[in-house]
């Protein structure tokens, strides 16, 4: 038997036969020998689900049973083919030996057979046998019924590299409707991601229903106009932008992403970029500085001075907020919290006469500790109820609570700091993951913003920083890519943005690969031609490798390029 290492399978072939190159690779892989008769799915196919992958064997029916017209209905005992012989058949089963997230796939020409070591572990098993089955496994129904399915003969034994694994989607920029988002649960599914960030409130929307505060949906969920480009482009959409996801919403959109073993996290930004929630609730903001009936939510981008109060009523509002965020974000999909902490301007903090008194009042140095004063407020009231709090790097900045976690944005540097301190890290720089920077250079590529990021740049991308000690390496949870929606009016400006490098993400984030320079982009480069198949499948209306269609360039817009390299900072 020929083996191909997990950095990459280069066309391997299998008794003459090309086989699919998978994304993200696998840690082991050995394919059968030439000549090995494939697994044939077909009409007969049965799914052998054993106890506690029930769900997993519904999702298979939904996806490849929808694409290939099978039935894959459930085998009972004695299920005989035609002729008498055991039927073929997808075998589900869980071992315990195995680590949570691993899976082995074993394929011969009578059984596919697929062990996770948790119901997680088998979902990902599928996710692989779906690529081994063609794009066309990716569609929603057969484009030929009654044509043969065959997966070649292999044996793959995998688990990630890092547990968070993981997109970050702002929908309070530019609103993305319920089904968007579900179809992004599955886009991330289909790349083994099991982390979903939801940015749902900023200075330009609020997009979560709470019921004890009705504004927050009535009034702060719709600008009235919006720019169009970077801030300092003279253009303006004057179409009334908005939306919100009722409570309803979000209990299908956490169950959807639960059923995909994905789990959310949910981000209200506090202190800063509240201006939407003020505009509803000006008691909210530092009404002795300016007179807060007068804001809106902002139609403009870049970081709004209108920042929250630092009083008793800010507090308990949002323990409000956050009591209706619980129900509808359940621990066990949700353990964490995100409560932004980003991008914080203390110019009105430095002018309120009210937010000077806290300071004296609580002992504090400055407005930096009274930002961290106002985390470790709602770091405390959330361990109380069972949750971790996580923020922008910000956050470390006047003192971190000691549970809470980073999502390390800025650079290495704050993720370093709070991993080095005992506090766990999401590693997502700016400078190497913020998948709204442009893809390249060239005069085409629509709206750019900041550093060109290719996808050779995200796939040398290296999570845990080199000089770390071993205890703060364990610290890295993982990696995220960060989407921010200023310029991504819709779904296909997302899918833009987002594909084809959350695929080189996925990969990082799942494969032990070698350091970045060592790591082989040509054989990915390679495997993307079958992924790009997968990507026309599920109808992602990514970037083409040779740049931009014609509907997908935006003239005359203004962006913001950044030219040269990004730092390591």
């Amino acid at each position: 038997m020929t083996s191909k290492n997990a950095e990459g399978p280069d066309a391997p072939t299998s008794g003459g036969e090309a086989v699919p190159g998978l994304v993200p690779a696998p840690r082991g892989l050995t394919w059968g020998p030439p000549g090995q008769e494939p697994f044939r799915l077909g009409e007969a196919t049965v799914i052998s689900a054993a106890p506690g992958t029930e769900g997993v064997a519904r999702r298979l029916r939904a996806t490849v049973g929808a694409a290939t017209g099978l039935p894959l209905a459930e085998a009972t005992e004695g299920t005989e083919a035609a002729d008498g012989t055991a039927a073929p058949r997808v075998e589900l089963a869980l071992d315990a030996a195995l680590a949570p997230e691993a899976y082995r796939l074993a394929v011969d020409a009578g059984a596919v057979r697929i062990t996770g070591g948790s119901a997680a572990g088998l979902f990902w098993g599928t996710q692989t046998f779906r690529q081994l089955l063609g794009p066309d496994a990716f569609r929603r129904a057969p484009l030929a019924p009654g044509r043969t399915w065959d997966v070649p003969a292999v044996v793959v034994e995998d688990e990630p590299r890092f547990s968070w694994r993981g997109l970050m989607l702002d929908v309070s920029r530019h609103f993305l409707p319920k089904d968007d988002v579900l179809r992004y649960l599955d886009l991330l599914a289909a790349h083994k991601l099991n982390v979903f960030h939801f940015h749902l409130t900023d200075d330009q929307g609020w997009r979560i229903e709470i019921k004890r505060h009705p504004r927050l949906t009535e009034a702060a969920s719709w600008r009235s106009r919006t720019k169009y480009g970077h801030r300092a482009s003279e253009l303006w959409d004057e179409t009334p932008h908005g939306g919100h996801y009722t409570q309803d919403d979000i209990r299908e959109i956490v169950a959807y992403a639960a059923e995909r073993h994905i789990r959310v996290v949910p981000e209200i930004d506090i202190p800063g970029h509240a201006q939407a929630a003020i505009s509803a609730y000006p008691e909210l903001g530092n009404t002795d500085v300016i007179d807060t009936t007068a804001l809106s939510v902002w139609d403009n981008w870049g970081i709004s001075p209108n920042v929250l109060a630092p009083t008793d009523n800010t507090l308990r509002f949002y323990e409000g907020v956050f009591e209706e965020l619980l129900e509808l974000f359940p621990a066990e999909t949700s353990p964490f919290i995100h409560v932004g902490g980003d991008e914080c301007l203390k110019d009105q903090w430095k002018e309120s006469p009210a937010a000077q008194a806290r300071i004296a009042e609580l002992g504090l140095k400055d407005e930096d500790e009274l930002q961290s004063w106002f985390i470790r407020h709602f770091d405390t009231w959330l361990t109380a109820r069972g949750r971790r709090l996580i923020g922008w790097d910000e956050i470390l900045e006047g003192g971190l609570p000691e549970g809470a976690a980073v999502s390390s944005w800025r650079g290495y540097a704050g993720g370093i700091a709070a991993a080095e301190a005992g506090h766990d890290v999401v590693m997502c720089p700016e400078q190497q993951v913020y998948l709204d920077h442009r893809q390249d250079g060239g005069p085409d590529e629509p709206m750019p913003i900041g550093y060109v990021r290719t996808l050779e740049d995200v796939y040398r991308f290296e999570p845990v920083p080199p000089g770390l000690s071993e205890e703060a390496a364990g610290h890295i949870l993982g990696t995220q890519g960060n989407v921010w929606t200023e310029v991504m009016q819709n779904r296909s400006r997302v899918d833009y943005q987002v594909f084809p490098r959350l695929a080189a993400l996925a990969e990082v984030a799942w494969t032990p690969l070698p350091a970045p320079a060592d790591r082989d982009f040509g054989a990915f480069e390679e495997r993307m031609t079958d992924h790009y198949a997968r990507l026309d499948a599920l109808g992602v209306d990514y970037r083409p490798p040779g740049g931009p269609l014609p509907r997908q360039q935006r003239p005359g817009v203004l962006g913001r390029p950044i030219e040269g390299a990004p730092p390591v900072v």
